[in-house]
């Protein structure tokens, strides 16, 4: 498998350090609102690359963050935690509003089809390692004080630049203010603890040997990923906006400590565009799961949409945009379930080999889909297109067997169909009929096949 790595910013073949197990660990959700589509871009891009990394015969262990605390609504360390935010907004603690969206983003996972993670580990839950690995810093000599927090001093820190580049850190360094937080000796430092404020009591804040507060973002994801993949491991993933502030001072952090390289592939997902724009909780308006439901479509049409573009390129999400995935994933399932029951042929090596080698360079996943309809469209017999199929669904995870349920028909259209089915157990044909063109008046067309009643929307 090759693979384009943003530290070395070319496609490498990648080979685990302990083959076949790969330690991959992908940045989660902060848990202060819903997750939108544009978030939702990057956990799918994640999910097919460990569902393609187990097609090849790689073991993934897959590590997952849930950021329940720390994340500061300014990159500069300043404001409000996101969590307090939240809290304040809806009237409940930081705690059940924790819950509320982890529950959320878990749920919403599910309908994408996405595949939990080996370990889901909360931030809140892990304060002992991240008091640990600021300790060790500190013993480096690495870590400041001032008087909202610790800071590291990315200036000992010779590699700070390496991955989002020196052009970049520079324009930081160039552009900085000094008066925000006068004690902060560069732009590029960063806290790896806060302190409490002395007027005011948190809702999260532990003690800690320099006094009492609450971790800085970026340290629980160096503590958690070493802890649960060791202090060297394959891949890290998460989105664009990551490489330049998160996951530069994740490297600084863990390599600060060690003295060993962190992560040896990192692999980022581009933004997901709408109005020509990234979309972001913070330009209001965005677009979440449940809008998708509202607006009549499957979750996993969004899931077809995001493999319309290759995940290091932008892609815009428009309405109309989403109908068209919607109506080809739609024939891509009907294709599926036409071959579903046919006796299972050796896959055709052709159209196989087409989507291995799509998949393999670099998750390439529009040439992957090519090479599925080029299978469907062939003239290859209906067995071996379901053994190609079977092998291509691990990979796209589109539900191509699933069949319409109650989870996508509301109760009382779900009624309707049930009452379908029982009155053409009961022979009314009559009143099957009746039924059906009630079902159609609401968009529900239905197929009687050997298999029994199916049905999709219009």
């Amino acid at each position: 498998m090759r693979l384009y790595n943003s530290l070395s910013r070319r496609i490498e073949d990648f080979q685990p350090l302990d083959p076949p197990r790969v330690g991959l660990y992908t940045c989660g959700p902060t848990v202060y609102n819903f997750q939108h589509m544009g978030n939702y871009r990057t956990y799918v891009f994640e999910d097919a690359l460990k569902r393609a990394l187990n097609l090849c015969g790689f073991q993934v262990r897959h590590v997952m963050n849930i950021t329940d605390v720390g994340h500061l609504v300014s990159q500069a360390d300043e404001g409000e935690d996101k969590m307090e935010v939240g809290a304040s907004r809806e009237g409940k603690t930081a705690w059940e509003i924790a819950r509320i969206y982890t529950d959320a983003f878990l749920a919403d996972c599910r309908d994408l089809n996405i595949i939990p993670p080996d370990v889901l580990c909360k931030a809140t839950e892990h304060i002992p390692e991240q008091i640990a690995l600021i300790r060790r810093l500190e013993d480096k000599g690495l870590i400041y004080r001032t008087s909202d927090g610790l800071y590291y001093d990315t200036a000992r820190f010779p590699a700070y630049a390496r991955l989002a580049g020196e052009s970049h850190i520079a324009g930081i360094r160039e552009g900085f203010r000094v008066g925000v937080n006068e004690e902060k000796r560069a732009a590029t430092d960063f806290a790896v603890w806060k302190f409490s404020p002395k007027d005011s009591k948190r809702q999260m804040e532990w003690d800690s040997p320099w006094g009492k507060g609450f971790p800085g973002w970026h340290i629980e994801c160096s503590a958690m990923a070493m802890k649960y993949l060791g202090e060297t491991f394959d891949i890290h993933c998460g989105g664009i906006d990551h490489v330049h502030i998160h996951h530069t001072n994740e490297i600084a952090q863990a390599e600060g400590a060690t003295g060993k390289p962190f992560v040896r592939f990192w692999l980022h997902g581009e933004f997901l565009l709408m109005n020509s724009a990234k979309m972001a909780k913070s330009a209001g308006g965005f677009v979440t799961v449940a809008h998708l439901k509202e607006n009549g479509f499957d979750p996993l049409d969004y899931r077809y949409h995001c493999f319309a573009a290759h995940y290091r390129k932008q892609l815009d999400f428009t309405w109309e945009s989403l109908g068209s995935s919607k109506t080809a994933r739609r024939r891509l399932c009907e294709a599926a379930l036409a071959v579903k029951d046919a006796p299972l042929k050796p896959a055709c090596a052709e159209h196989r080999q087409a989507f291995r080698g799509a998949i393999e360079d670099d998750l390439n996943m529009p040439a992957a889909l090519s090479s599925v309809w080029d299978c469907l469209h062939s003239g290859v017999p209906a067995g071996a297109k379901r053994a190609f199929l079977e092998d291509a669904e691990a990979v796209l995870g589109l539900g191509l067997w699933r069949e319409a349920t109650a989870a996508s028909a509301s109760a009382e259209e779900q009624a309707l169909l049930d009452r379908r089915v029982q009155a053409r157990a009961d022979k009314d044909f009559k009143a099957s009929d009746d039924l059906r063109k009630e079902l159609a008046a609401r968009g529900i067309l239905v197929e009687d096949t050997k298999q029994g009643q199916r049905w999709r929307r219009s």
